[in-house]
């Protein structure tokens, strides 16, 4: 299983590298600084399977150096809703299996392949880039945990946010809960998963899930106004600075004052020698 992941990945960066259509449901562009990942099977509403995580995971696995900024969103009128229902069925999508041949494999089988589809979002989160989710229609489960994986949101006034897993009798697995909690705070982690309850634009902005709603015929424009303004800023102070947000949580005030010195004096040291 990991070796067909593994040729999965290699193909898919031959397609990065000759900018075609990759495997997985997924586009894949670089302009300049800026990176694009388009979810592409909008007859699917973008759902996800297998070969999408391992798309994913091969894009940052082979993201060129000069990247800074990394735009992902979905074609058409969703941005995902989470997982290809195909997946839940005995003989799943064709090719990748299904649930229910993951969980008959043996423990360690099944945690690999789950971390190779982590490993699709965990990236994302890098010091070095930062990512933007555009999100508008539905971002369903997997699609709304690839939407938590991104350091901003932007979303259409259409946008329909749900953790579904629950409600499906999983639980969500692709690197989600630590970011929603610490976005809106335990107790309406709780509700919003338990629940498996819809969360629409105005909601999104007031619990912050989204940093900014606009009307869906805006929301392109609103995304490039969002990258001039990264782009305006210093590559590598930014790329310090988060660092020091991320790992503000788990540190405490003393630590994290003696981290903004070390930050501040290798800033220093690289603008004045």
């Amino acid at each position: 299983m990991a070796e067909a992941q593994a040729q999965q990945r290699g193909g898919y960066a031959e397609d990065v590298s000759a900018g075609q259509p990759a495997q997985g449901g997924l586009r894949f562009e670089v302009d300049g600084e800026i990176a694009t990942i388009t979810l592409d099977r909008p007859e699917k509403r973008n759902a996800m399977t297998f070969a999408t995580w391992s798309a994913l995971a091969g894009i940052g696995e082979n993201l060129p150096e000069q990247v800074r900024v990394v735009v992902v969103k979905g074609e058409g009128p969703s941005f995902s809703a989470g997982i290809d229902l195909r997946m839940f069925t005995p003989e799943g999508v064709p090719g990748q299996g299904s649930f229910s041949s993951a969980a008959a494999a043996d423990a360690a089988t099944f945690e690999q392949r789950l971390q190779q589809a982590q490993a699709g979002y965990l990236w994302l989160r890098r010091p070095e880039i930062v990512s933007i989710a555009a999100v508008r229609g539905h971002a369903i489960g997997a699609g709304f945990q690839l939407a938590l994986a991104c350091d901003l949101r932007i979303v259409a006034d259409d946008v329909a946010f749900c953790m579904k897993e629950a409600a499906l009798g999983l639980v969500p697995d692709l690197t989600g809960t630590k970011p929603l909690v610490e976005l809106v705070g335990l107790a309406k982690a709780k509700d919003l998963c338990l629940t498996a309850r819809v969360v629409h634009a105005d909601e999104a902005v007031r619990i912050g899930l989204a940093e900014k709603v606009v009307p869906g015929s805006d929301l392109d424009q609103a995304v490039e106004d969002k990258i001039a303004q990264l782009l305006a800023v210093n590559r590598d102070a930014a790329a310090a600075t988060k660092r020091l947000l991320q790992r503000a949580q788990g540190r405490s005030l003393e630590e994290q004052c003696a981290a903004e010195g070390a930050e501040q004096a290798a800033r220093l040291k690289a603008l004045f020698g």
